[in-house]
């Protein structure tokens, strides 16, 4: 075994999204120094695993680091997702992590990366392709591995198999997908939807496709969610509009129901009541789409086990063949993980601190590890927000953004910073400051106080 030593500011465990938007905002807001590592042969985390017809659910304009623009900015001219913002596939979000990588950090002289290490803790980094340990002698450890993002090729599916059931994670249905005339698509969330709309995009007819569906799950409109001048614009004027409904509602149902007549949230199935919120978004064209597919939905809990002529489920069967295609979309993407301190001496947990914005987040918490001088002050602008699972969680976390937005408003040098970042889609520089003396303004205060105010309650009563 040969043993070298390295020193660092900052250890970074993960070069996937988080990490790599972290050690953005530390190369661009200090003179650090940085080791990244990872257990893939390059930067992107579980983008280099995805199944390869994957897009993101958000505007490109949104994701990646804030220095460097991923796509062009482009409007999509077809398809389900047109008139809308550009969406990155996997390649492009894989090159993307690459370029940054290797035109950015890697030049600056302040970054070293330890592709293919296992972290063993003590700051002790293992080779994965020999015998070689580095340990890094780092001030502050960043874990960004802690949300632990899987995707379906990382394990094998979370169920038995017979031996002439056929099974694949959905990586593998380009190439299977001329092969079988029947296909089951086991999971209900992102991955689910995009498997579906990829069969029916291929030629698949609905009547072949059956949908394994634990949970039906209401969806954000992507419509609603927007780069740009025009973006900022809608966005504000659908948290006003959500604020509104959230300081009425004299219920859950009653809050679900206004939101849905807004057109802010949408479902599959107008029959059937979501439990499930992840905030996976869609557009009207890919829901009318998957609608298509009600008939073969099967609400009957998750698989137990998958047979070669039935598929066992939590509180039935559904019958199945040998010439059915299953296709495992089961993996959680976004765990839901228990919050801990973000900012604890000197270790680091990334963390969303915005719902569902995960490299947003990072980003933030890399600026405020080196524009604050306490892990108290840190903490109290880091709150972290863990992903949302049910269709509660929908309040849950709207108030915790909501806290967070008003705490964030009383410090002029973060809204200044918030102005200037690329992967903040809810302020943007050329908008002006709210008049606190404006009565629309105030207003507005007063109606977001109640909305504050009425979700408390109505969590309260819920659980």
């Amino acid at each position: 075994m040969s043993e070298s030593t390295l020193e660092s500011d900052y250890l970074v465990i993960g070069a996937g999204a988080m990490g790599m938007a972290f050690t953005d905002s530390i190369l661009a807001e200090s003179d650090a120094t940085v080791t990244l590592i990872d257990r893939y042969h390059r930067p992107g985390g579980h983008w280099t695993r995805a199944y390869p017809f994957v897009r993101l659910h958000q505007p490109s304009a949104f994701y990646g680091v804030n220095s460097r623009t991923l796509g062009s900015d482009a409007i999509d001219a077809a398809g389900w997702n047109a008139g809308l913002a550009e969406l990155a596939t996997s390649g492009e979000v894989c090159a993307y992590f690459d370029q940054v990588m290797q035109q950015q950090f890697l030049p600056s002289g302040r970054v070293r990366f330890l592709p293919m290490h296992e972290y063993e803790g003590a700051g002790r980094c293992r080779s994965l392709g020999g015998d070689q340990v580095t340990e890094v002698h780092a001030q502050t450890v960043v874990d960004a591995s802690y949300m632990n993002v899987t995707v379906p090729s990382m394990r094998p599916p979370p169920f038995p198999v017979n031996d002439d059931a056929h099974c694949v994670a959905v990586n593998a249905v380009p190439e299977q997908i001329g092969h079988f005339d029947r296909f089951v698509v086991i999971g209900a969330g992102k991955t689910g939807m995009d498997a579906c709309l990829f069969l029916l995009q291929h030629g698949v007819e609905a009547a072949s496709i059956r949908w394994v569906m634990p949970r039906d799950s209401w969806y954000l409109n992507r419509a609603n969610i927007q780069p740009g001048r025009v973006g900022v614009d809608a966005a504000q004027r659908v948290f006003m509009a959500q604020s509104q409904i959230f300081a009425e509602a004299n219920s859950v149902e009653a809050l679900f129901s206004g939101v849905e007549a807004s057109g802010q949230l949408l479902r599959l199935d107008r029959d059937v009541e979501p439990s499930m919120y992840r905030c996976a978004t869609v557009t009207e064209r890919e829901l009318e789409a998957l609608r298509a597919l009600r008939p073969g939905v099967i609400r009957k809990g998750r698989v137990v086990a998958l047979q070669s002529s039935v598929i066992e489920l939590e509180h039935g069967e559904a019958p199945t063949d040998t010439g059915t295609l299953h296709i495992d979309c089961t993996a959680d993407g976004l765990a839901l993980r228990p919050a801990t301190p973000i900012f604890a001496g000197g270790q680091i947990t990334l963390q969303a601190i915005r719902f569902c914005q995960q490299v947003f987040s990072a980003a933030f918490i890399g600026h405020v590890a080196v524009s604050y001088a306490s892990d108290a002050e840190r903490n109290a602008l880091c709150t972290p927000i863990p992903h949302p699972d049910s269709a509660l969680d929908y309040l849950r976390v709207n108030l915790a953004n909501t806290l967070a937005m008003a705490t964030w408003a009383g410090d002029p040098a973060l809204q200044a910073w918030l102005k200037r970042s690329r992967l903040d889609g809810f302020t943007q520089a050329d908008v002006p400051d709210p008049d606190p003396s404006d009565p629309a303004v105030a207003a507005a205060f007063t109606q977001v106080a109640a909305s504050i105010e009425n979700l408390t309650r109505l969590l309260a009563e819920s659980t």
